[in-house]
């Protein structure tokens, strides 16, 4: 009786877990946030509803965590002993329809935080928490290097910045985000702003 238990809960494998979190960004871009259901995702996944409540909580969770999965970027990794260089290598570590699949996914979600509260929390804690605390830490390297001063009152709005623009491209310009746009972007805006 011990073996069938052990059995029925085995880890989920790390690649497994990739075709889960795949399986929730493709039905995230097929339908909206509101019509993902943990039933759709099992379904898709031929998994267990209890094995994605057990493994994950919550939809929002589960959602947040597949973000999170499938990001290419993290900040907190790059360090090229330059504040230019940093960002240029953020930028570059994503590619360009990549980042017009994730900008119209980021667009969709930002919809239905305005109605999901657990959503908001989930996105703040385990995505845009991480990817800040990884940011900040770019930026103080850039300030013990001299390159931007401490009391700039622009490294505090590096952040909303850095995200609205990856947002706002698609509504002013109809245009996705690339990698040139994003280059340009921080040579011409960004960097003056925080005098480097």
């Amino acid at each position: 009786m011990a073996d069938a238990a052990t059995v029925r809960r085995s880890r989920i494998t790390p690649a497994r877990e990739a075709e889960l979190y795949a399986a929730v960004l493709d039905l995230l871009r097929e339908v909206s946030y509101d019509a993902v259901t943990m039933d759709a995702v099992a379904a898709r996944t031929r998994a267990s509803k209890a094995t994605l409540y057990r493994r994950w909580g919550s939809k929002p969770e589960l959602v947040v965590k597949a973000l999170r999965h499938q990001k290419p970027v993290s900040t907190g990794e790059i360090g090229t002993g330059s504040l230019r260089e940093d960002f240029h290598e953020m930028v570059m570590r994503a590619d360009d329809c990549r980042m017009e699949q994730d900008t119209s996914l980021m667009r969709g979600l930002a919809m239905a935080v305005r109605e999901n509260a657990d959503l908001l929390r989930a996105l703040r804690e385990l995505l845009f928490g991480l990817e800040t605390t990884g940011l900040d830490r770019m930026l103080r390297r850039a300030v013990e290097r001299g390159e931007i001063r401490a009391d700039n009152p622009a490294l505090e709005y590096v952040p909303h910045v850095l995200v609205g623009t990856l947002v706002v491209r698609g509504l002013i310009d109809n245009q996705p985000p690339t990698q040139a746009f994003l280059t340009s972007y921080i040579d011409a805006v960004v960097l003056p702003a925080l005098g480097a």
